[in-house]
């Protein structure tokens, strides 16, 4: 239950620190700083994602209805 509260952080991320990032300088990698963070959290939003599936037990195969046996 709270692991899936962990997929708000994007989320916030991207709504309250845009506010933050709104600005032209610094340039990183040739983008503007803005661009670059919102760039940023799409790769952050896919790990959180990615942790919240893995670690969820709701996604963990049933012990006895594996059909591989």
């Amino acid at each position: 239950m709270y692991l899936r509260l962990l997929s708000l952080v994007p989320f916030a991320g991207l709504l309250i620190g845009v506010a933050f990032a709104n600005r032209v300088e610094p340039r990183v990698f040739g983008l503007p700083f803005l661009l670059a963070w919102v760039v940023a959290w799409v790769f952050i939003t896919v790990a959180i994602m990615a942790c919240v599936y893995r670690f969820d037990p709701t996604n963990r195969p049933d012990d006895g209805g594996d059909a591989r046996r």
